[in-house]
């Protein structure tokens, strides 16, 4: 009994959460019921989705590489009394753990990774924002850091209830359609059970980010379907507890670009949008997809 009490003892202080702390008063105002300061997941992260889609604003999205980059998201987002991303990449995460870290088999993207969750979990809340901590575009090659992370997200959620992690971002988008959606339906059902969120992509966002490059992508590429987002959305739709995103592609691009540069046409969106809501029987206006939106693009607006 001795023994397990202190092994209970020194895994609790593995990661210390300043719990005992009280959070800072959130200035958000009209912050919805269910959604307060610190990191978001499962019911509360749906909530604060559709309340931001409801409000008709997107919530910003930052790479983050250090604790530096962390903090800074944290302080604009209370300045600014707005919910943030705080997401990392594979690369961001390796560069997170450090360069005397192997990375063979992902070691060091999992460890940066885990190491940048509890760092934003110890402090988004004595900040008073509420954080959605996310990873970004993780391809086919990826897909075992994914896996270790969906093991870290595993064991937290044992221990609290909740994942480690709100969501996790995969980008089969260079694969056929039906393998995209089939892989990713797949890792939902995973996610489902410990409430992690899923964002897939369709079609491609060009540019460059992260050591990959579509620059050179098949323009028709960066245009989605109707067609296509509704086959995404009807599969996903069929997990129980799954809670999806998708990041569907308007002509927009990773990088700094000058307005006019990259042609951008929401109206992609809104069409599927109502292609969906029609296949579904939904009232006119309803928007049963949420969106992401990826790269900078030059927009002006």
């Amino acid at each position: 009994r001795r023994a397990a009490t202190a092994r209970r003892a020194t895994a609790e202080k593995r990661f210390p959460i300043l719990s005992s702390r009280p959070a800072s008063e959130g200035s958000l105002p009209n912050l919805p019921e269910g959604i307060a300061p610190g990191v978001v997941t499962g019911k509360s992260l749906e909530i604060l989705l559709e309340w931001a889609k409801q409000k008709g604003f997107a919530i910003p999205a930052v790479n983050c590489v250090s604790t530096s980059s962390i903090n800074a998201c944290l302080e604009a987002a209370r300045k600014m009394d707005s919910p943030i991303i705080i997401q990392f990449s594979s690369g961001g995460a390796q560069f997170y753990a450090g360069k005397g870290l192997d990375n063979k088999e992902f070691h060091a993207a999992i460890a940066g990774a885990v190491a940048g969750a509890y760092h934003v979990r110890a402090l988004a809340e004595q900040y008073g924002i509420p954080v959605i901590l996310h990873t970004d575009h993780c391809a086919k090659d990826l897909l075992p850091w994914l896996d270790g992370l969906l093991s870290a997200d595993e064991r937290y959620f044992e221990r609290h209830g909740e994942p480690l992690f709100s969501s996790h971002m995969i980008d089969l988008s260079e694969e056929p359609l039906e393998e995209n959606i089939e892989l990713c339906t797949k890792y939902l059902e995973r996610m489902a059970k410990m409430n992690v969120g899923l964002e897939m992509e369709l079609g491609i966002t060009g540019g460059e980010e992260d050591g990959v490059s579509n620059e050179d992508a098949n323009p028709d590429d960066l245009y989605s379907k109707p067609e296509e987002i509704w086959q995404a959305y009807q599969a996903l739709s069929k997990v129980p507890n799954g809670n999806f995103t998708i990041a569907a592609a308007f002509g927009n691009v990773h990088g700094v670009y000058q307005a006019g540069n990259v042609k951008l046409d929401p109206k992609i969106l809104g069409n599927a949008q109502t292609y969906i809501c029609e296949k579904l029987g939904l009232p006119e206006g309803s928007k049963p997809v949420k969106f992401v939106f990826h790269g900078g693009s030059g927009s002006e607006k």
